[in-house]
């Protein structure tokens, strides 16, 4: 049964999930689903331009509606565009918005047409606020290659550009997590002893040891990575607010000398890293005990 494009009824209050749903439909999506595109290119460099697929769209509606929460249709027009009228099931009702995706310019008129139809689905979406933050991201100049037509590195995103952990939107099973909260992060180093590998593993495995030492991060890439998942733990155990500790070592980085680009990172920058990630966690949690005390 289709939901009716339209009927009339008096203003109701939202649901109490309206806000929750709505929160969740806009939150940032991993890092690792954000692609880049250049937008002008300049030299050996170029404007970076964030974009999603449509896929990942799917997933989101998919994830925080399920798959009888949200419904498509589109409608080709005779310039080649195709409109899409996305409907969200809100709260207790059926919310339609619509906009137009334009063909691609590659040469296969089917690859064009499909790149209409993702288009169009992307652009309603940003009306429900899906990906909308990827639209107030900085003007990001990096380093091109126009033989591969691609990023020499992979652009940084600000700490308001990262997803944030929180409970799921959806009903899922629910498990006893204390412990689990009680744990101490893994610090961007081995430092910490790990946990004693299965008796068939002991013989296999080797610990990593990239060119800054045991343990370390290899490159500037790698501790991006390990940057980003040690400030979502710490954020998920209370320690921190999400983007916090991201942004103490940009700045502590930056103060010492180095670019605001941790990919761009090596030497001493990831060793610098390393102690301020240790120092931040040392005295977040030096606070919270003292809280603790207090009260």
């Amino acid at each position: 049964m289709q939901p009716p494009e339209h009927v009339d009824s008096p203003i109701v209050p939202p649901a109490p999930d309206v806000e929750v749903l709505t929160e969740a439909l806009a939150a940032p999506f991993d890092p690792r689903e954000v692609r880049y595109k250049p937008g002008v290119v300049s030299g050996n460099r170029a404007l970076a331009l964030a974009f999603v697929d449509a896929r990942v769209i799917q997933d989101r509606l998919d994830g925080v509606l399920g798959v009888t929460g949200w419904q498509d249709e589109y409608e080709c027009l005779p310039d080649g565009s195709v409109v899409c009228r996305l409907r969200l099931r809100i709260g207790d009702e059926w919310i339609t918005k619509m906009d137009v995706g334009g063909q691609s310019e590659q040469p296969d008129e089917g690859d064009r047409r499909k790149a209409a139809f993702s288009d169009a689905l992307k652009r309603a979406a940003v009306k429900f606020g899906i990906g909308r933050y990827l639209y107030r991201l900085p003007v990001q100049w990096v380093d091109y290659d126009s033989h591969k037509r691609q990023f020499v590195r992979t652009p940084t995103l600000p700490p308001f550009a990262l997803p944030s952990p929180k409970k799921a939107v959806r009903v899922v099973e629910v498990k006893d997590t204390r412990k689990e909260k009680e744990k101490p992060p893994i610090l961007l180093t081995s430092e910490t002893p790990a946990p004693e590998p299965a008796p068939a593993a002991k013989c296999r495995s080797k610990p990593s040891v990239g060119k800054n030492g045991p343990n370390m991060p290899a490159n500037g890439a790698e501790l991006q990575r390990r940057v980003y998942d040690y400030d979502a733990r710490l954020a998920q155990q209370g320690v921190c607010q999400p983007g916090e500790l991201v942004k103490h070592i940009v700045q502590a980085g930056v103060k010492a000398g180095y670019e605001a680009d941790l990919a761009t990172w090596s030497g001493p920058a990831i060793s610098l890293a390393v102690e301020e990630a240790r120092a931040f966690e040392s005295r977040l949690r030096q606070q919270k005990g003292e809280q603790k005390e207090v009260a």
